[in-house]
């Protein structure tokens, strides 16, 4: 009989070797104190380095990928709780429910209204740069269409049937929909029996602190986490994939600065009248998290911190959009993405696209960015519906599924700044952003600090 653990140690010992050794570097430089920011930037280079060596010379990286894994599971294991809890507790301290409409309005617009400029920017990206010229239709032998979830499914899907099996089932959108209902009986409730809800209210707000607590633990592995989620993908896809689809991805990471550089910052400085560049250093941790997670989930937690202890955005605030924005705001999947693929595929496939195909390519991006909330893929969606919608060949999709683990990484980066954004204009208008100590750069330690 084989034994397995003798087998994977024959077959990834160097890998393991690696890792352990960068694992004990990022410890040292914790026990330095070294700034989590810093730390998180070390390791992606390291990753980095070490993947592209892994795939040049043929070597096995399932051991890192398991540590990578492993970091995920853990977040994974917070999001259900994390949403359900929160939103509850967040919604439950309004006094009455025309605060909850007033914020929930403000929040999916802003959204909505990113997302379509968004898409804007992805579409005059991709018109100057052309990243479809000289390349074949040559569709990869791996690519598997998605199929598109017709408009019902989508309704019923985001409506809450069983939220244990929901819960077990990884479904954000119906908790959330479901601890709403929740937090508004709560309110209902309340307003005329107060001592009724005294003890859930109280409840609520001890898990509350419980979940930050187990927060704190698993946000403190993120160095290690962001080694082996890179490590592994340099060492899966190496540089000879990337090259033929360079322009591709420049396109993609030059319209998603943009977006990110002149829309954010134009927005934290013209409406919240904040100073952009302190506010994108104090929101560093929630970019750099995403952008070595490639999950709007994983970097949730982070971004709660961030948001509240960094931006000096009210718990309440941060705690009702946050969650929200981590299901359904996708600046970079939804908007830029689908733009410069759509005109990415009709230049490979020469079909010419008209004035109006780009003005139905906008509203169909902002608009299936609503539909796909909750859905697993929402780029991948989001770019079918597009592509259907303007007549493009779906087969274009698997042209592009080379590069798009690389450039999802900035794709998410976009989409989790997009909700700190968000609840930065939003607590401004709501007056529950404390200005004075965002400019005195007040801030609470966030709990990654320690090994």
């Amino acid at each position: 009989m084989k034994n397995n653990l003798w087998i994977a140690l024959q077959t990834n010992w160097i890998s393991l070797v690696v890792s352990i050794g960068v694992i004990a570097f990022l410890y040292l430089l914790a026990k330095k104190r070294v700034g989590f920011g810093t730390r998180v930037l070390i390791a992606l280079g390291i990753g980095l380095v070490a993947g592209i060596l892994f795939n040049s010379y043929k070597l096995d990286y399932k051991s890192v990928s398991t540590i990578g894994t492993i970091y995920v599971n853990l977040i994974k294991m917070l999001v259900i709780p994390l949403v359900f809890i929160l939103v509850i507790n967040s919604i439950a301290q309004l006094s009455n429910l025309g605060q909850l409409r007033k914020i929930g309005v403000k929040t999916i617009s802003w959204f909505l209204l990113t997302t379509g400029i968004a898409a804007i920017i992805g579409l005059i990206v991709a018109l100057i740069v052309d990243p479809g010229s000289g390349i074949q239709a040559a569709v990869p032998k791996d690519y598997k269409p998605r199929d598109i979830p017709t408009f019902s499914q989508v309704i019923l899907d985001l409506v809450p049937s069983n939220p244990f099996s929901d819960a077990a089932g990884g479904k954000v959108v119906p908790i959330l929909i479901f601890a709403i209902f929740i937090a508004v009986a709560i309110i209902h409730v309340g307003s005329k029996k107060p001592d009724v809800v005294a003890p859930v209210k109280t409840l609520i707000q001890s898990l509350t602190q419980i979940l930050h607590q187990v927060v704190k633990y698993v946000i403190r592995l993120t160095p290690y986490g962001v080694y082996a989620l890179v490590g592994a993908m340099a060492a899966k896809y190496g540089l000879e994939t990337l090259t033929p689809l360079v322009k591709l991805i420049g396109a993609s990471y030059a319209a998603l600065i943009i977006h990110f550089v002149l829309v954010f910052g134009g927005l934290v400085a013209l409406v919240a009248k904040v100073n952009p560049i302190k506010f994108f250093k104090k929101a560093y941790p929630t970019v750099a998290v995403a952008f070595t997670t490639r999950s709007s989930y994983a970097t949730l937690p982070v971004n709660l911190e961030v948001i509240t202890k960094r931006l000096r955005v009210s718990p309440r605030i941060a705690s009702f959009v946050a969650p929200l924005g981590a299901t359904m705001n996708f600046n970079g999947c939804g908007g830029v993405w689908p733009a410069i693929v759509a005109v990415f595929v009709a230049r490979v496939y020469n079909v010419q696209l008209s004035v109006s195909d780009y003005i139905v390519l906008i509203l169909v991006a902002v608009i299936s960015s609503i539909g796909v909330a909750g859905v697993p893929g929402p780029a991948t969606i989001s770019t079918t519906v597009v592509l259907t919608a303007l007549g493009l060949p779906l087969e274009g999709m698997g042209l592009v599924i080379a590069v798009e683990s690389v450039i999802d990484m900035g794709r998410t980066a976009v989409n989790a700044t997009g909700t700190t954004v968000t609840s930065l204009l939003v607590a401004n208008a709501e007056g529950e952003f404390d200005r004075e100590a965002f400019d005195r750069n007040e801030e609470d330690p966030l709990e990654v600090g320690a090994a």
